[in-house]
């Protein structure tokens, strides 16, 4: 029973989690700052309130290559992301960058050697018609250069996911990748945006602390705290609440809406990528429910 009230609370935590991470795209549009400027201060307030968890917490900082490149990977995912936000729409940004477990698998393919399975090679194929269609609508140099901002968040998402990944089950190594990757965004982002924002308004630095505690620090807490009783799987789906309503609030309060083939793209790619990691879930299950009967039978 204290079980399932654990996956419960879990769940709620990750369900919010999303939800709070899909304010990103309004507090975006409603900052004039350079796109640089927005993702480094946010980082910066985000970085504070991390290591203030990962202090009450007792998770150690832990230096180590898994760690310092899960950093720089996240951080300029963190900087494509923000930028695509600015260039094309919210909507794109978003679910483009919701690509990144159809990178994983390609980095684990290519990279870790990893065997491909038929299901895997149709969802990579379905994904990628998905990502054409976005580049369909509103073929302005911008736009198409948000779309391709937006591809580039997903790859280094992607990448720090795996270098993660390869560290092992150490919630020290996540924490401090994501840790290092607020840092450096703060350092690279703040010097470098503030030379390109020519005014700062006192409602702007508002916005951004709303950004660094309420979009990025605080689902963080609730992502490492959701994580130890909600399965990747459920953290994944559950997820998925972020590309769903980040377009909704901006076209609620910004008047922004995402063009046709554009949400017929992005429908497309958040299928795929949910069936995969509901069809990837049933395989691992099945794998692991038959290995015993191997090891008896061996």
């Amino acid at each position: 029973m204290e079980t399932k009230n654990a996956q419960k609370k879990a769940m709620f935590l990750m369900a919010l989690c999303a939800c709070l991470w899909s304010i990103s795209g309004i507090f975006i549009k409603w900052i004039s700052w350079s796109p640089f400027l927005i993702a480094g201060g946010r980082s910066l307030i985000s970085a504070m309130v991390l290591g203030l968890y990962m202090y009450i917490a007792k998770i150690p900082v832990k230096v180590c290559g898994f760690s310092a490149g899960a950093g720089v990977s996240l951080a300029i995912s963190f900087m494509c992301f923000v930028s695509a936000n600015k260039l094309t729409t919210a909507a794109n940004a978003i679910v483009l960058q919701y690509t990144a477990p159809i990178f994983i698998l390609i980095i684990s393919v290519l990279f870790l050697h990893q065997k491909i399975k038929r299901r895997e090679i149709v969802v990579v194929i379905i994904t990628a018609a998905g990502i054409v269609l976005f580049f369909l609508d509103q073929l302005s140099p911008g736009n198409i250069a948000g779309n391709i901002l937006g591809i580039l968040a997903g790859l280094f998402l992607s990448i720090m996911f795996v270098l993660v990944g390869q560290g092992g089950d150490d919630d020290s190594i996540r924490m401090s990748g994501i840790l290092f990757a607020h840092i450096l965004t703060a350092a690279a982002g703040i010097p470098v945006g503030a030379y390109f924002t020519s005014s700062i308004a006192p409602s702007e630095i508002w916005f951004v602390i709303i950004l660094g505690v309420f979009q990025l620090g605080i689902p963080y807490v609730l992502y490492a705290i959701a994580a130890k009783d909600c399965s990747p799987l459920a953290c994944s789906l559950i997820g998925m609440l972020e590309p769903l309503l980040n377009p909704v609030w901006v076209f609620l309060f910004d008047g922004e809406r995402p063009g046709f083939f554009a949400f017929i793209g992005g429908m497309i790619v958040i299928a795929a990528v949910t069936i995969w990691c509901i069809a990837e879930n049933k395989s691992q299950q099945a794998e692991s429910a038959a290995a015993p009967d191997e090891t008896r039978h061996g």
